[in-house]
């Protein structure tokens, strides 16, 4: 297996909106929570041990929502790295709540929008925050009142970039006609990529692609590809998935979550594996 030992540096560098740069491995913060994303960890001081070790390996893009616990994992962040060190990027989204376990309402008006960014900067102790993502498009809202809402909050200062998850190109484009744009974080991996308009328009365009659902491929069984792959490379599924999207695009950010330091350093360490032309041909073909 690829060394677990490896700094999520090996994975490059990406930069946000001029000013950002982050490496190009990060970490999501939503396994975090308690079982379901629904209330605390079992174990919180595990939990708030991952996020040390995260950052010990070089990670320094965490990203998170209001919506994960609700409120846990953000809650979280705060408690296990504030004062948080020079460098690290925070990033959250609003626009999903949680009435219940198991429940996620999209609400994208400007009112809940402008609240929940300022939940995210108390929980996350920050004055600013670094990268605000819409969580969702709210078919009931006009998408330019949800964004304009995010413009606004960038024009007083309360967030340096806007984000969007879960859009389509048409969408991005009529957002960037209100506020740039950094990131756009859509489900995708080496088994699903109908995201592939969006990341594609992503590297054009000098934006950050992180892909939610990343590891989606895994599990299928190590007679496949990219069990073939892992053997020939002495790594794991998990790592060969996370090399490949490494590959597939440099404005890819893949931010593979866990709740076991076992796992992460596990996830790190694809970082450091790199796919020869054939197998990264291989993979691509073998893929949706």
């Amino acid at each position: 297996m690829a060394s677990t030992t490896t700094d999520a540096s090996a994975a490059g560098i990406l930069t946000l909106g001029g000013d950002l740069e982050v490496r190009r491995l990060g970490f999501g913060a939503m396994r975090i929570t308690g079982e379901g994303i629904w209330g605390p960890p079992a174990d919180r001081e595990g939990a708030k041990a991952v996020l040390r070790r995260a950052v010990e390996l070089g990670v320094n893009f965490i990203d998170t929502a209001d919506s994960y616990g609700p409120e846990v994992s953000e809650e979280l962040i705060a408690e296990a790295l504030h004062p948080y060190p020079g460098g690290l990027v925070i990033a959250t989204k609003g626009g999903l709540t949680r009435p219940r376990p198991g429940r996620w309402e999209r609400d994208c008006r400007p009112e809940h929008l402008r609240e929940a960014c300022e939940g995210s900067l108390r929980r996350l102790r920050l004055e600013r925050i670094d990268v605000y993502q819409l969580h969702a498009v709210d078919r009931r809202v006009p998408l330019e009142e949800s964004v304009g809402a995010l413009a606004e909050l960038r024009d007083q200062g309360k967030i340096a970039h806007v984000g969007l998850s879960n859009v389509d190109t048409a969408e991005l484009e009529r957002t960037r006609e209100i506020v740039p744009v950094v990131s756009i974080q859509n489900r995708y991996s080496v088994a699903e990529r109908d995201s592939e308009p969006v990341l594609d328009r992503c590297e054009r365009e000098g934006l950050a692609f992180i892909p939610w659902g990343p590891l989606r491929a895994v599990g299928v069984g190590r007679e496949g590809v990219i069990g073939r792959v892992a053997d020939a490379h002495g790594a794991s599924d998990v790592q060969v998935a996370l090399a490949w999207l490494l590959a597939r695009s440099p404005a890819m950010l893949p931010i593979p979550g866990t709740s076991s330091v076992e796992h992460l350093e596990e996830n790190v360490a694809a970082a450091g594996l790199r796919l020869s032309e054939e197998e990264f041909t291989e993979l691509s073909a073998a893929g949706p």
